[in-house]
């Protein structure tokens, strides 16, 4: 089994010493990249190094690292940020995470006997998703012309007993918009949604991780294309998307289509490629013929989602937030258990702001602050 840096340990024993990564990499003779790839989970020390690392903070070298138990490793996905690739690194660095999750299963509070009803045989064929579909609307109470609000989302992920996690991650040095990570030995799934996204784009993205709850089987890419089909079809249904078609092939003119699209787009608080390939489906499937707009189409979403602030923005008035009132927009608005679990675990086994570091992919500094308000 592959060895992994103990991060949780590691930060919290620099935070401790007091020592920072700059410090580190000076005293152990190698570069701050190198520090910062450690610390990320990117990479692990050479021998000599782990050696040093642990004696510079006062650690046995078995302390500093972890030995995967592959028998219940956590199952990752990812929802990426454009074409951006998920490396192995990445996926490593996730399952780190998951590994330090389970330590707040105990205090969650869902059912403990009863799994949430997932789908027998899932798969992206049209007319099965549609049928998929048209059923999760029933459940949450939406009518076939009405557009998905983020509320009727964000109760489903309750129902389905799935953790909430928005963070503040940025846009820039990340690959991922948002993070599905499934323990299979508790049987629960825990979604981190980056709120430093397009408002057209979040959406999607919820809806898309709602496909992997409702799918745990699969994975790789075929868990991914049953997670977009789902996503797409669920907020631009057959029906919507038959009716747009007709209304959209009316227009003369490529923009003319483009800015029919885009109207269909902003009523639902969507993205117009949403809306342009379940189009597209939908006529496939009928025998029509598909609309043609690439690659205007999405130079025109790009130029939407300009006109509007991201989700955090909206959420926070254009402030960066201060640890309550992250508090306070999760548990309130995302009605999720998250910090009330983290909360608990931290007094209960008196641990530092290293743990919260590590869970949330945070700076020390803003883990620090968190750790104030909880601990």
């Amino acid at each position: 089994m592959e060895k992994q840096l103990n991060l949780e340990r590691v930060k919290e024993a620099m935070d401790r010493k007091g020592v920072n990564p700059a410090t580190l990499a000076r005293e152990l003779d190698v570069s701050r990249e190198a520090v910062s790839r450690w610390l990320q989970g990117k990479s692990l020390p050479r021998p000599d190094k782990l050696l040093k690392l642990a004696l510079r903070l006062d650690l046995q070298v078995d302390q500093v690292i972890v030995r995967p138990d592959n028998d219940s490793e956590p199952v990752v996905a990812f929802r990426k940020m454009g074409a951006r690739k998920t490396t192995k690194q990445h996926i490593a660095h996730a399952k780190d995470i998951g590994r330090l999750l389970r330590r707040l299963v105990p205090y969650l509070p869902f059912d403990k006997l009863v799994r949430p009803a997932t789908l027998k045989k899932p798969n992206d064929d049209y007319r099965y998703i549609q049928d998929v579909v048209s059923k999760f609307r029933k459940e949450i109470g939406v009518r076939p012309d009405d557009a998905i609000d983020f509320h009727h989302l964000i109760n489903r992920f309750g129902e389905l007993q799935a953790v909430l996690v928005p963070v503040l991650w940025g846009k820039k040095d990340r690959h991922e918009n948002a993070l599905h990570i499934f323990l299979p030995d508790s049987m629960t799934t825990w979604v981190y949604l980056n709120i430093d996204s397009e408002i057209h784009d979040f959406k999607f993205w919820m809806t898309h991780e709602l496909g992997h709850i409702l799918a745990p089987e699969l994975r790789g890419d075929i868990a991914e294309d049953f997670a977009d089909a789902f996503a797409g079809a669920l907020l631009f249904p057959g029906d919507q998307a038959a009716r747009a078609w007709e209304h959209v092939h009316a227009a003369r003119s490529e923009g003319a289509q483009i800015n029919r699209i885009k109207g269909i787009a902003e009523a639902s608080l969507i993205s117009p490629i949403s809306v342009y390939r379940e189009i597209n489906k939908y006529a496939i499937d009928a025998g029509l013929r598909p609309l043609s707009l690439d690659p205007a189409i999405y130079g025109a979403a790009k130029n939407l989602s300009k006109a509007y602030h991201n989700v955090s923005t909206t959420l926070f008035d254009d402030n960066l937030p201060g640890a309550d009132e992250y508090i306070d927009r999760v548990e309130k608005l995302f009605q999720s258990p998250f910090v009330a679990v983290l909360k608990q675990y931290l007094i209960k086994e008196a641990k530092g702001p290293g743990y919260i570091q590590s869970i949330l992919d945070i700076p020390l500094l803003d883990a620090r602050e968190l750790h104030r308000h909880l601990a």
